[in-house]
């Protein structure tokens, strides 16, 4: 017998059968292991679209108008003064024409310039949002919102907001996995469970030869790891049982069952050598690749039709990222690391019929201003930006909202962080307002007390 494959059910007998546990203790907790699993699947409350996200944020503050934004009278301004708002203020700057040229892509005719030549193919399968709005120009206020809804306090991330909804659909893979070489402003809390239990926290993979450290057995002697996990979670049960409901113990043992069943199946999630020569390339990947942007999509893939709930890749990291002050030309490498394997990946979940079901989300946290800051670069801009979402539920090839002539505020149709929040979970069958958990006194949502679906977006 496999003693990876032993179940809970079976290491508690074992134990009986080397009297390390009173038959009495292993009764009860017999009884316990057919409890209802809290991260076992649940139907979503409403009808859904979508049964699982990709979630791709590009940290920095990827500048609009020099990617999805078009705007023309931008470039016929170049040098001219005026206020940041777009009219005369008094906070001058010299307004700076976008670096690329745009062209139209797919049967939509999106434009989108030439940063994202590969993307600009997919244009028909995406549904570019051109008025999204923030609330702070700092990096980490406005990276902690656009994950957690909140700008100033530590709140859950999206991801474990999703899996508390809807639990997982892979008892041997977590629910909710975050692909990050490097951490982004405002660190872990991009995938912390904060206040929900702990079993809802994003599990962090870090591309190379060893993604999720510690994975293999500790040891390769038949039974040993299973009678170690097996003791430590009767004595963890029986302590419950004692001094009655502890939810950060109960979370702890869920994760460590997560943690041994994911010695199963999480190796061969990971192993990308059985993927073929086309796969590959499709990504921009060579044989043998473990690092890179494409390695987190092709992974990306590999986790969302093993049944992962919700994956989040993390482009770039706090100090190497889309930030360019000094120089916007440094957009162009970010954009040719991302570019190709993202087109990749919403092909490759096209061809496969997974994309029917699955939401894939680009965004950053803001924009960036059309004046010049430093030399040659953009300040930080949340008065509007530019997302996308494609595949389950979304109108593929629309482009929804606008910005002032300028790309210095929302014209048309806003789409706030929180109506963004709203939309994702509609999508997954959850109502934003009564996803909640009872913390402090008090109901909290992902939303707090704002947000509105945005209808149009919806198929």
């Amino acid at each position: 017998m496999n003693p990876l494959r032993t179940s809970r059910r079976g290491v508690l007998q074992s134990l009986v059968g080397t009297s390390l546990l009173l038959p009495s203790l292993v009764s009860r907790l017999l009884a316990e292991s057919d409890s209802r699993d809290p991260l076992a699947p649940r139907p979503s409350p409403q009808p859904a679209r979508a049964k699982r996200v990709i979630f791709i944020f590009s940290n920095g503050g990827v500048s609009h108008m020099d990617t999805f934004d078009y705007k023309p009278k931008l470039f016929a301004a170049d040098g001219k003064t005026m206020g940041v708002g777009g009219g005369l203020s008094n906070q001058q700057r010299r307004l700076l024409k976008p670096g690329w040229e745009f062209r139209p892509g797919g049967q939509c005719g999106a434009l989108v310039s030439d940063l994202f030549p590969h993307l600009r193919e997919r244009m028909d399968d995406i549904c570019l949002i051109r008025s999204m709005k923030s609330d702070d120009n700092e990096h980490y206020q406005a990276t902690l919102a656009i994950h957690t809804g909140s700008f100033f306090f530590s709140r859950p991330s999206i991801g474990s907001w999703v899996s508390y909804g809807l639990g997982t659909m892979n008892q041997n893979l977590p629910s909710f996995v975050v692909l990050a070489p490097q951490m982004p402003y405002a660190g872990t809390q991009i995938f912390n469970n904060d206040f929900l239990p702990a079993y809802h926290q994003g599990v962090r993979v870090i591309p190379g030869r060893e993604p999720i450290a510690n994975l293999d057995p500790r040891t390769t002697q038949p039974g040993i790891q299973d009678l170690e996990i097996g003791l430590a979670e009767a004595f963890n049960r029986q302590h419950l049982q004692t001094h009655g409901l502890d939810g950060e113990l109960a979370a702890r043992i869920r994760t460590f069952e997560t943690a041994f069943r994911m010695q199963t199946e999480a190796s061969e999630t990971f192993d990308l050598s059985k993927e073929s020569d086309e796969t590959l390339s499709l990504y921009g990947l060579k044989r043998g690749q473990t690092e890179g942007f494409g390695w987190q999509c092709l992974v990306a893939r590999r986790l969302t039709e093993r049944g992962v709930r919700f994956v989040e890749l993390v482009d770039g990291s706090s100090s190497h990222n889309w930030d360019q002050h000094g120089d916007m030309a440094e957009h162009a490498k970010h954009a040719k690391a991302i570019d190709q394997p993202i087109s990749g990946l919403l092909l490759d979940l096209k061809r496969r019929g997974l994309l029917e079901d699955t939401l894939v989300v680009w965004t950053t946290e803001f924009g960036r201003t059309p004046g010049v800051d430093g030399e040659k670069g953009r300040g930080h801009h949340s008065a509007c930006f530019s997302s996308w979402m494609a595949g389950a539920g979304v109108q593929g090839g629309l482009t929804y909202g606008s910005t002032d002539e300028l790309g210095a505020t929302v014209a048309e149709n806003r789409v706030h962080v929180h109506d963004f929040h709203a939309t994702i979970l509609h999508l997954l069958g959850i109502d934003h307002e009564r996803l909640t958990f009872r913390h402090g006194g008090r109901d909290y949502r992902l939303t707090d007390v704002h947000g509105n679906v945005v209808q149009a977006l919806l198929a």
